[in-house]
């Protein structure tokens, strides 16, 4: 799969993945199909992550749905700087071991199965642990052209 970095002005994922398919909106009567493979994965922007992180889009958010999601891994010690979104995001994890963090909250482990809920406006962190890489699926909601 082919990479490229991330421009600083790019957001987390879903902001991310929704501008790499704006206009892309696909006719109201057929399916469309975005195969394995044919996005490219973008090398985590230092303004958003610390350490090494990989975002794998996996589909923009199509009108009338909002919804946007995309595969992030993790090395050991990456994660994501501390964010929120405007409309709360869901995680699946899908491989390794990571930490997710709530602002004024204990960090906690995460594993493969495990689906995290973050509420709008909360202000968190996710990635792996300092010794174990992880990746998760990141689903979450655009506002106004924003998931972050």
């Amino acid at each position: 799969m082919r990479q490229r970095s991330a421009m600083p002005a790019i957001g987390l994922l879903a902001t991310i993945v929704f501008n790499a398919h704006a206009g892309d909106a696909p006719s109201a009567q057929s399916m469309t199909i975005v195969r394995n493979g044919e996005q490219a994965s973008i090398i985590g922007a230092p303004t958003h992550f610390v350490g090494n992180a990989r975002i794998d889009p996996l589909f923009a958010a199509q009108a009338p749905s909002k919804v946007s999601a995309g595969y992030v891994t993790f090395q050991p010690g990456a994660r994501s700087n501390w964010h929120t979104h405007p409309l709360g995001q869901t995680l699946v994890v899908t491989t390794g071991t990571g930490w997710v963090q709530q602002q004024g909250a204990d960090k906690q482990v995460i594993k493969p199965g495990d689906v995290i809920w973050t509420p709008p406006g909360i202000k968190h962190w996710h990635g792996a642990t300092s010794t174990t890489g992880v990746t998760h699926m990141a689903i979450q909601e655009v506002l106004e052209g924003k998931s972050v």
